[in-house]
């Protein structure tokens, strides 16, 4: 049985409750692996005011429910939880939630880095950030492209 559950929203998640569902989903899990991002107060030396996502409601959920099944197909994993914010958000805001249950941690640990990494590069968000300079746009980095490169995906997204 594959789990696949996967949020864009506006609302903050809670953690543990999506770490609960996640176990509750299937008897054999012996290891949670989670990872949550929060908005930065500093990007590039420059101090952060507010964050603002934005996406294309239905693509971004296919894109990502995509990923996921990658993940099953390269890791021994049970289940996979994926909730992504979106809207303005201020510094410390959870912005993602990326969890997976398996039987083991080391598979767990490696689908939930795999799944962080491909959405850094992969998934279809827009990022503005707001400085005290004005409001600007977030480019993916390269060191995102490289740390997608070791699973043996391309990106191309750094300096666009």
């Amino acid at each position: 049985m594959t789990a696949i559950h996967v949020a864009i929203q506006t609302e903050d998640f809670d953690v543990s409750a999506e770490l609960a569902a996640l176990r509750a989903q299937d008897g054999r899990v012996g290891a949670v692996c989670s990872f949550v991002g929060t908005v930065r107060s500093r990007n590039a030396g420059e101090g952060i005011a507010a964050m603002e996502l934005e996406h294309y409601p239905g693509m971004t959920e296919r894109a990502i429910h995509a990923m996921a099944q990658e993940a099953f197909a390269r890791f021994d994993i049970y289940g996979a939880r994926v909730i992504h914010r979106v809207g303005v958000l201020a510094p410390l805001d959870q912005i993602v939630l990326v969890a997976v249950s398996a039987s083991h941690r080391g598979q767990s640990f490696q689908a939930c880095e795999f799944l962080m990494d491909y959405l850094k590069t992969q998934a279809p968000f827009w990022k503005k950030e707001t400085t005290p300079g004005g409001a600007r746009w977030v480019d993916a980095r390269e060191s995102d492209d490289a740390a997608l490169a070791r699973w043996g995906i391309e990106a191309t997204n750094a300096g666009r």
